[in-house]
Order: structure tokens, then C-alpha cells, then sequence
């Protein structure tokens, strides 16, 4: 992925108002991200833990999401995230983004299962651990799995623009 700047970041916001991207919490630590290693850009918001926010380059340009979600839960059931294949202890969570556009006004909204801490591309390419038998043994290459991992995110973004 390449680099996005804070103001890429906010103007790429789909799916809530124009002041609420300029209002919300962005990472402030862009330039010493992984961009080399990231599929899409994710985080949590320091200030309100039931908040997340996802960026993504479709078609040559950013499309950034909102999302809602439980704050980091301490349960222990094991759950897969649905982006990217890989199983936690309590990792995983059910994010909500709210649709764009007249539906998402109208209260609609879209779900899905995803790590916690949105470092999916990290774990796909084995630079975070996600604990003992997180990553399931598959015959699928490496490009293979990151290929299923964005496929899955944007069919998954693809739901909240649609």
C-alpha cells in the first residue's frame, strides 16, 4: 500500500459526514507505519475504544470506512476474522459500519468479524503473532493469501458503498 497522509486519510471517508472526518482520531504516527507490509490501513481510536477506522486504495484512490465495535473484549472463545483467515483467543470482534450514502442515513448497516487490533496484513505475512495454531495450515502461497485478504476486505467495503 502507499503511504496516505492525514488529510488523504480524512477526505476518503465514505461512509459518515465530511465533520466527522475532519473530527476523528487519526494515527499520528503515519510515517513510521509498515506501508511496505500493509494491505489497508487500520486503527483503533485511543479516545473512544468502540471506534475503528479502516483506508484502503481501490481503483488508484483511498476509501476510508468508519466502524463500530465492543471495546477489546477478554473473553477466550476462539473466533476467526473474516478479512484475513487468522484465529485469535478474544482477538476478534464484530465490526459494524454503517452503510454510505441515504441507507447508511437511514440506519443500515453492514458487519464482519475482524481482528481486533486491524493488523491483518501483519498476520497474514507472519510479522505479528497471533498465539499457537492462530494461522491455520493451508497449501496457499503468500501472494495467494494476501490476494484472498484484500479480495475480503473489498468485498466487504463493497457492502457498505453499495
Amino acid at each position: 500500500m502507499k503511504p496516505l497522509t492525514e488529510q488523504e486519510i480524512r477526505a476518503a471517508f465514505v461512509n459518515c459526514t465530511k465533520g466527522e472526518a475532519k473530527r476523528l482520531s487519526v494515527p499520528r504516527d503515519l510515517t513510521e507505519r509498515p506501508w511496505g507490509d500493509l494491505d489497508f490501513l487500520g486503527w483503533r481510536d485511543p479516545q473512544a475504544p468502540d471506534r475503528a477506522y479502516l483506508a484502503i486504495e481501490l481503483d488508484g484512490r483511498p476509501v476510508a470506512i468508519t466502524l463500530r465495535s465492543p471495546g477489546v473484549t477478554s473473553w477466550t472463545r476462539r473466533s476467526m476474522c473474516s478479512i484475513c483467515m487468522t484465529t485469535h483467543t478474544g482477538g476478534v470482534s464484530l465490526m459494524v459500519a454503517a452503510k454510505a450514502g441515504k441507507a447508511g442515513q437511514q440506519g443500515n448497516s453492514v458487519g464482519a468479524y475482524l481482528c481486533s487490533d486491524l493488523a491483518c496484513s501483519l498476520y497474514v505475512r507472519g510479522k505479528k503473532d497471533a498465539g499457537i495454531g492462530a494461522r491455520l495450515h493451508e497449501s496457499l502461497t503468500l501472494e495467494e493469501k494476501i490476494e484472498r485478504t484484500v479480495a475480503n476486505l473489498v468485498a466487504f467495503i463493497a457492502q457498505v458503498t453499495g
